[in-house]
């Protein structure tokens, strides 16, 4: 077997690598030089808004994106600083700002709070009902982070945590057609689970050693049908809404590119190799913005 290649998560990129050290370190507690994330956490938003009929709502695309930086990056602050004492022992995470003891604990909250501000400002862009749906992602966001100590699926928490925006997105456009929000939502949850679980393979060693449980774990040599199968069920679903929406023939072609991104991570999926896992993982920034135009055909055309 083909020893996995982790990548630390040291390792300085793109522009926060010109930072001083001190601004280095709070870019890298945010993940700045990772954009993946905020690209995962905001496609979500788009396919809500694009799918509800908001195809015309660039603004409100914009303040999400702008809130899915800020707030994903909120979101690793708060996970590294719950999760430092283990992040020590993962080779991966050792060097993390707070792991590492360059930044302190202290120092961790303030620049969540911050954070945190900037995310308030993109709320009061949105209208009461998406404010309060929003709202409600709090207490996901709070436990995600315990979720790997206590069951094998911290994936499918995450997937309800890093797909919110698609129930925010959406109820910012409208508030009927709950059935097709319901599918979409549902649909990106499954996403969500296959891609974390690709990100996972990194680990597997590490964190079996040291108790970590994640849903590569607990898949071991089924990984990839696994996920397989996670990507299957988000196409069914994301077709149901899309049908929901405009039950014709429109409805799936629009879905066709996308089978294909995600048939070919499975396909080409190696599961001992970290650094094929990562790349895998990552396309799906491409693949969110697949789904994207996928949405704004079928939001486009309108319910029949």
């Amino acid at each position: 077997m083909t020893q996995p290649s982790l990548v630390p998560d040291s390792q300085h990129r793109g522009l926060v690598s010109l930072l001083p050290p001190r601004l280095r370190d709070f870019a890298m507690l945010a993940r700045f030089d990772r954009p993946i994330g905020w690209w995962l956490l905001f496609w979500p938003c788009a396919w809500g808004v694009m799918l509800a009929g908001g195809e015309k709502r660039w603004d409100l695309v914009l303040w999400m994106l702008l809130g899915s930086i800020a707030m994903r990056g909120a979101g690793c602050v708060y996970n590294d600083i719950v999760d430092a004492d283990l992040d020590r022992r993962v080779a991966r995470t050792a060097l993390r700002p707070v792991a590492s003891g360059r930044v302190s604990r202290g120092a961790a909250w303030t620049w969540l709070a911050i954070l945190c501000v900037i995310g308030l400002v993109v709320l009061l862009q949105l209208r009461p009902q998406a404010q309060l749906v929003a709202l409600g992602s709090v207490l996901l966001v709070a436990g995600y982070p315990f979720m790997k100590r206590i069951t094998w699926w911290p994936q499918a928490w995450l997937g309800m945590v890093f797909t919110w925006g698609a129930l925010v997105g959406w109820v910012e456009i409208r508030s009927d057609h709950i059935e097709a929000l319901a599918a979409l939502y549902a649909g990106s949850i499954a996403w969500c689970i296959g891609y974390d679980t690709i990100y996972a393979l990194q680990d597997r060693e590490d964190d079996a050693l040291v108790g970590i449980r994640s849903s590569a774990l607990r898949m071991g040599t089924r990984v990839r049908a696994g996920v397989g199968g996670f990507y299957v069920l988000a196409l069914a679903l994301w077709a149901l809404a899309f049908w929901t929406m405009r039950p014709d023939w429109v409805a799936l072609v629009a879905l066709a590119p996308m089978a294909l991104h995600l048939g070919f991570q499975v396909a080409t999926l190696d599961p001992d190799d970290g650094d094929n896992a990562l790349a895998r993982f990552r396309s799906n920034r491409d693949a969110g913005l697949v789904m994207a135009l996928a949405c704004w055909v079928v939001g486009n055309a309108g319910i029949v």
